[in-house]
């Protein structure tokens, strides 16, 4: 890295990760979508215009159940930043869905 390069690099800002997660449900139940919910209320408060939410319905996409080893529905997979992460359930218990995709509250 040039010195230029390095002072500008110092000039900006640090830019947290923009978090890629995917939402495994298996059809529009009470439970998928109390789970939809849950996370788009999670990730507006603690990762405004950080995230891009996929939700998977197992029953339109079948294969990506042994693909990403789901065994369980809702299952949350956070791909990026990495390491991956999974939670299993309808998201409900914030503290929980923070800590487990170590997400840190502000």
């Amino acid at each position: 890295m040039t010195a230029a390069s390095r002072a500008f690099a110092d000039e900006m800002p640090p830019t947290d990760p923009e978090y890629v997660l995917r939402l495994f449900i298996s059809g529009f139940t009470p439970r998928s979508q109390r789970a939809i919910a849950n996370l788009k209320d999670i990730c507006d408060r603690y990762l405004a215009g950080r995230y891009r939410i996929e939700v998977v319905d197992l029953y339109q996409s079948p294969g990506l159940a042994h693909e990403e080893q789901i065994v369980a529905v809702p299952t949350l997979l956070r791909i990026s930043p990495i390491p991956r992460r999974r939670i299993i359930g309808d998201l409900a218990q914030v503290d929980k869905v923070l800590h487990a995709l170590d997400i840190h509250g502000g």
